[in-house]
């Protein structure tokens, strides 16, 4: 049995690890939308699918509650499927294996999945629990949240009738978010005929060990971005000793700033020396830049079987010079708010072929006219490169109301239960409270957590000391959620 079946509060944990046990990465929902059917069923309350993929659930009132607001608990069933480079680690068929260190919980050298299964956990909690008190409870649990945001962005309208949204995937105790950022995928495509490999030797080059992370909490944080520090070395690679570009891997996911880039070059035998110079030089460039950021870089050579063709010379040299410009991390921060990041973009993925390419950027915005201004911007830079430009997944920011009713309520309760004044705040990472709202814009919002560190890396974690207060607090609310 799991260690951490035997923390409290015993019914939110339960549920947790009961969740760990299904396969959820984004993008194949069918066996968690069937796990938390099966729960409903059991626990004896209303659910179904709706139009997205989103599992909706139904409590009625406790008997006397019948006068209050009603309310939805929100949050996504999906997760990032991230692991370190030696776990052997299938999300589509194994379970989360997790363990507790020094007061945290980890997976096992993968994503935790407690972005967002901490806030479903909950949910599950307080759908099974019939000596809870409160009005009538809705539960949304979305579709692929972390690809897109496609299952709130395919939710129909009218289905719910919540007054207050609760959405439970913020990410540090103690702090009420009324604010988002918007964000857009930006995904650049060229397609060119491939020539033939002239040059005498190949290699493989590797950067990893970087710490990753989420693109939008901590995309400030000047974590380095693996596809931007290895297109220093290949420009300089191309330039100096005269590599060709075979092909080009890096990152893996949209929202998570890349960990990982592999690049295949082609050269003179005689430069190979010289290269696997410039590579440990490189090295030891970055361990100096990021000194106390990145503190396990790797970075090195292999040689490789000479591939049988390369990009075109003068495609390779338009890619690597847009790859080299494009605006990666923080562009501007709120004036109102300082300390919180406004803009920003995440050069997420490359892929590039002998015949192909693809670059996937991540851009956020809490202001519609920075993310339009930022999305343009990168837009332009690959234009110059002759590649072809695609928005899609868009979503807007949620402005925030900081004279919200369950704000003031969550602030009363929080005080009372912890002797202390909670901390409201607008978050860079987007949450689909802003969706929800375009199609429910009378709901009252707030989001809140518990404490989880590094989600979108193999070192996610959730501090258990939070979850318990965290619980507290849901169920005092819900029961003083005002009437009507």
């Amino acid at each position: 049995m799991s260690e951490i079946r035997n923390l409290k509060p015993e019914g939110l944990w339960r549920n947790f690890d009961d969740l760990t046990q299904v396969p959820r990465p984004s993008g194949l929902p069918e066996k968690v939308q069937q796990f938390l059917l099966d729960f409903a069923k059991r626990v004896g309350v209303e659910s179904y699918i709706d139009a997205g993929g989103n599992v909706v659930m139904r409590k009625p009132a406790t008997p006397g509650y019948e006068n209050r607001k009603t309310v939805l608990l929100q949050a996504h069933m999906d997760m990032v499927p991230q692991k370190a480079p030696d776990s052997n680690h299938n999300f589509e068929t194994d379970p989360i294996v997790t363990h507790i260190v020094d007061g945290w919980v980890y997976a096992n050298n993968t994503t935790l999945g407690a972005d967002d299964g901490i806030g479903v956990a909950a949910i599950m909690a307080i759908m099974e629990d019939k000596t809870l008190k409160h009005g009538v409870v809705e539960a949304l649990i979305t579709r692929d949240e972390e690809t897109g945001m496609y299952g709130v962005n395919e939710m129909p309208s009218g289905e719910l009738h919540s007054d207050i949204l609760m959405n439970l995937d913020s990410e540090t105790w103690g702090k009420f978010v009324i604010g988002s950022a918007g964000g857009v995928d930006i995904t650049s495509t060229l397609e060119y005929k491939e020539v033939e490999n002239d040059q005498e030797a190949a290699v493989k080059v590797t950067l990893k060990g970087l710490r990753g992370g989420h693109s939008g909490l901590e995309i400030n944080e000047g974590r380095a971005n693996a596809n931007k520090e290895m297109v220093r070395f290949v420009r300089n690679a191309v330039t100096e000793l005269g590599a060709r570009l075979a092909s080009w891997e890096g990152g893996n996911m949209r929202n998570a700033i890349p960990f990982k880039a592999e690049v295949v070059l082609a050269l003179p035998q005689s430069n190979v020396a010289a290269l696997k110079d410039m590579v440990a030089r490189q090295k030891a460039l970055l361990e100096d830049e990021f000194k106390g950021i990145e503190p396990n870089v790797e970075f090195f050579v292999e040689d490789v079987e000479k591939p049988a063709n390369l990009v075109p010379v003068d495609i390779q040299d338009n890619l690597i010079d847009a790859i080299y410009a494009c605006h990666n991390g923080v562009l501007r921060m709120i004036p109102s708010y300082p300390n919180v990041v406004e803009t920003s973009s995440n050069l997420a993925i490359i892929h590039i072929e002998p015949t192909k390419a693809s670059i996937m950027i991540l851009a956020r915005s809490s202001r519609e006219d920075m993310r339009d201004y930022i999305s343009t911007q990168l837009e332009s830079c690959f234009n110059m490169a002759g590649m072809k430009t695609v928005f899609s997944g868009q979503y807007g920011g949620w402005d925030p109301n900081p004279d919200s009713e369950i704000l003031n309520l969550l602030k009363k309760v929080y005080k009372e239960q912890n002797g202390e004044e909670g901390i409201v705040q607008v978050d860079h990472a987007g949450l689909e409270c802003s969706v929800i709202l375009g199609k429910y814009p009378g709901m009252d919002v707030v989001s809140l957590g518990p404490t989880l560190r590094s989600p979108h890396t193999a070192k996610e974690r959730l501090e258990i000391a939070t979850v318990e207060p965290f619980w507290k607090l849901l169920v005092q609310t819900l029961e003083e959620i005002p009437v009507k």
